[in-house]
């Protein structure tokens, strides 16, 4: 597992401009109040509403990124020395993968770093089952992680089963779909034709499960900068 991270903080140090990386630059990283991050979607079934966990937000100049974690708070310190920290715990994580999509948005290199609003996550999900159709036809389909309007489009398309670490949703039935629990994740990559994994895995320590099995698209903003470096396939339709 450490080598992915290993891999991501060479990358990054290589292709960030060595004056963003060298000055004396504060980088700010902050849990986002739920109205701050998504604003006032007409569900309330999200994770980020039901506080199960929060945005970090890194800024470098004006270009922010996020992550999602479940252990949050205040940082601040300079690019370089975040790159170069020791990836300890999921507040480590958040930090350090925030501050590589700040830094990568702030060059110009990417898009998509802060999570989508109020009627755009539907929008989203809509063109994910394009996307599906598009490039990958029909599928079975793993999703990691419960975005409930991605839950409710992928079920009407196609076979799908929904991996979940939130222990309120493991056994329940959303959307005709029962959320199972991440003991299932082996037999229901075997299972699976194409794995839709929430890029909250990056910041969590988890992705290294879901690469090099199957065709994997992940999802969500928490994995622009690490999706660009790395070169896997990311989808988010409505980021900004």
């Amino acid at each position: 597992m450490a080598d992915i991270y290993d891999e991501m903080r060479a990358r990054a140090l290589k292709i960030i401009d060595k004056n963003l990386l060298e000055k004396n630059i504060t980088v700010k990283a902050r849990a986002l109040t739920t109205e701050e991050a998504i604003g006032n979607p007409e569900a309330d079934d999200f994770p980020l509403m039901k506080g199960k966990e929060r945005l970090m937000q890194a800024e470098i100049d004006g270009s922010c990124g996020q992550a999602f974690t479940d252990q949050y708070g205040n940082f601040e310190g300079k690019l370089k020395d975040i790159l170069m920290s020791d990836l300890t715990n999921n507040f480590r994580f958040a930090i350090f993968i925030a501050s590589i999509n700040a830094a990568l948005r702030h060059m110009g290199l990417i898009k998509g770093t802060i999570h989508c609003r109020d009627k755009e996550p539907e929008e989203c999900a809509g063109e994910l089952v394009k996307k599906i159709k598009e490039t990958y036809g029909t599928p079975r389909i793993l999703q990691i992680g419960f975005q409930p309007r991605f839950v409710e489009e992928l079920s009407r398309i196609t076979e799908l089963r929904v991996i979940d670490l939130d222990k309120d949703n493991i056994g329940t039935k959303k959307f005709n779909t029962i959320i199972e629990g991440p003991e299932k994740t082996d037999e229901a990559i075997e299972w699976a034709d194409l794995l839709f994994v929430t890029g909250t895995t990056i910041a969590n320590g988890t992705i290294g499960k879901f690469l090099n099995k199957k065709p994997v698209l992940f999802y969500g903003t928490t994995i622009a900068g690490a999706a660009y470096l790395m070169g896997w396939d990311r989808f988010c339709a409505r980021g900004r």
